[in-house]
């Protein structure tokens, strides 16, 4: 087998916080966390979030945005400890993922939303040769 045709597994756990929510989703554009932001921004006066989306290509950086800096680490993290490309967190407090997410889904870059909780979360990722999934 070439490195290419091995698939590895691995199991990453997603922390959420007491009072928070997620929303774990797939894009394909780099523009999303700005689509997001102006969507998540417009929701509600009192929402705070923070959102990182984990790019594909080029240096695969992880951009991220919101109005509420310990809520955007945590998006991060859970970019960075995922890993894979296209896909996106959204932290966030004084709100609920029902009250949003069909802005989510509006957002015109947005592929699918994989889950919405506040319940533990564990992300199963496949590894190939050219990246996780």
């Amino acid at each position: 087998m070439t490195s290419e045709q091995m698939v590895k597994t691995k199991t990453v756990r997603v922390e959420i916080g007491d009072g928070e929510n997620i929303v774990f989703g797939q894009s394909h554009f780099i523009k999303t966390v700005e689509d997001l932001y102006e969507a998540l921004v417009t929701a509600s006066p009192t929402l705070k979030f923070g959102v990182a989306f984990c790019e594909a290509s080029g240096k695969r950086l992880i951009r991220h945005d919101g109005n509420d800096t310990a809520l955007i680490g945590k998006a991060t993290k859970a970019a960075f400890d995922v890993g894979c490309g296209h896909t996106f967190f959204i932290y966030m407090r004084d709100g609920f993922p029902v009250n949003i997410l069909n802005r989510i889904k509006e957002v015109q870059e947005v592929c699918r939303v994989f889950c919405a909780t506040a319940n533990p979360l564990q992300v199963i990722i496949v590894e190939t040769g050219q990246g996780g999934a």
